[in-house]
């Protein structure tokens, strides 16, 4: 084996089920660039930002892939599930392994909480005389029978969760462009590219409006990290990572770039608003028949997909926390299905909290779920480039084996993403709406610290484990 060539043979499967084939793998790469921060999120961010929410989003895309190249390369060199923390773990230390697997662990509750939010609004859309509350606890009880029979069960509704997605966006572009072009429809005598810049011009609220999306639009990125979760049960992780994330691009330029350009040149930005999903709104004003409800029952599809997605992953995190005595030991067995059945149902139920948000607080709901898993999610990200950093350093210092999927650039654009995700953060902090989960941040590195305080009484050695990997000299 040479120095560019990643043992994958050899990583153990942690007793995991390797039941994700490449064409899963490339559906939840997929299905995790297109969520409800994209479907209700952009709503919201429109109305700041007008038409330069596209530029928000492009530009943010950029950033993204900088950081799940950093991640490719670090999961090529070793793939695991759990993989965040394990990088962590390695490169900067345990304590640094426990903080990004549980704040990893509390993104994905949060998400949870927000797509069942967002399902629960969808669901209005027909029945606006169920509860948010109720849609919002039938869809958490399904998704999580789904969770618990099997990994291949798992990856066959994402699949088509997520296929339902693409062809929907698709579509949803192509009639689009039917309308600017043919002029057909309802929209079709207002509808044209000037939409972009005729209302205010293309910054309408000035620059600073625009840039202060950026933590919304963040949020609609989540996910997209997935794929790094799944190396653990992939089938063929050296093929089918790069792959995935190497398309990610052409996902950003189609679903995002592409298909607000569209929507915002059929419909003026105007006439969007918070709370309401710009897509559905767009084909409700083209007047095609039934062409609202389709849209709406995608955007529904979207958010149980995100939903399923967080169940995954907040059950392996857990378990690969528990394999490292971070976690109650109860977290890292699995069920006879080989699925962590104790780390998805405490999670689940955690995200019933979601469940209570709806009953108390419906209208507000949304934004204080996504405001708290915008600010995880950011650490995870630095977490992978700081690791992806340590990582590039010792390979160039012949301490580590380089990987067979080398990040363009080296370190250099990890370190331009990291200083892009601390004037998100800084953003964030200045945005009195979305300031509240700095508090709740906050909170959570005390109950963090405490936490490990209390593992090192217990566990004295645990500050010098450094993961299974160890390092090793490339001769």
């Amino acid at each position: 084996m040479t120095s560019a060539q990643v043992d994958t043979e050899n990583v153990p499967e942690e007793g995991y089920e390797r039941g994700l084939g490449s064409r899963q793998v490339q559906m939840i790469a997929i299905g995790g660039a297109i969520g409800v921060g994209l479907f209700m999120g952009a709503g919201a961010n429109i109305a700041k930002a007008g038409p330069s929410i596209i530029l928000m989003y492009a530009l943010a895309g950029v950033v993204i892939f900088f950081i799940m190249r950093a991640l490719g390369e670090l999961l090529l060199y070793r793939p695991v599930s759990g993989s965040f923390a394990e990088y962590a773990r390695e490169f900067l230390g345990p304590f640094f392994g426990f903080v990004t697997g549980w704040t990893y662990w509390l993104m994905w509750v949060v998400t949870g909480m927000a797509e069942l939010t967002a399902a629960a609004i969808y669901i209005h859309f027909w029945f606006p005389e169920i509860p948010q509350w109720v849609s919002a606890l039938v869809f958490l009880v399904v998704l999580f029978g789904v969770n618990l029979i099997s990994v291949k069960i798992f990856g066959e509704v994402e699949f088509w969760f997520s296929m339902i997605k693409v062809t929907a966006i698709i579509g949803m572009i192509v009639i689009g462009l039917g309308v600017l072009t043919l002029g057909f429809s309802d929209a079709g005598d207002t509808a044209t590219v000037s939409n972009l810049w005729s209302h205010d011009g293309f910054f309408p609220n000035g620059i600073g409006s625009s840039l202060m999306t950026l933590q919304g639009v963040m949020f609609a990125y989540l996910a997209v990290e997935l794929v790094g979760v799944t190396a653990g049960e992939s089938e063929n992780p050296e093929k089918t990572l790069p792959k995935a994330i190497n398309t990610l691009p052409w996902r950003i330029i189609v679903f995002y770039v592409g298909a607000l350009l569209v929507i915002l040149s059929v419909v003026k930005w105007t006439d969007f608003s918070a709370g309401e999903s710009p897509f559905v709104h767009a084909f409700g004003e083209i007047g095609i028949p039934l062409a609202a409800g389709i849209v709406n029952f995608v955007v529904l599809t979207a958010a149980l997909s995100s939903c399923n997605s967080g169940m995954y992953s907040t059950g392996r995190m857990l378990r690969d926390l528990a394999a490292n005595s971070e976690a109650p030991q109860a977290f890292g067995k699995l069920n006879t299905r080989k699925t962590p059945a104790v780390g998805i149902t405490v999670s689940v139920a955690l995200m019933g909290i979601g469940v209570v948000l709806n009953y108390v607080v419906p209208e507000k709901a949304f934004l204080y779920v996504t405001s708290v898993a915008t600010a995880a999610g950011i650490w995870t990200w630095m977490m992978i480039l700081v690791s992806h950093i340590r990582y590039r350093a010792a390979v160039d210092a012949g301490r580590l084996r380089a990987s067979s999927f080398p990040a363009p650039g080296g370190a250099l654009f990890s370190w331009v993403a990291l200083v892009f995700l601390i004037g998100v953060t800084c953003m964030i902090a200045y945005d009195k709406d979305a300031r509240v989960c700095l508090y709740v941040a906050a909170g959570w590195a005390v109950a963090l610290g405490v936490g490990w305080a209390v593992l090192k009484r217990r566990n004295p050695q645990l500050t010098e484990r450094r993961g299974d990997a160890e390092f090793e000299k490339v001769g």
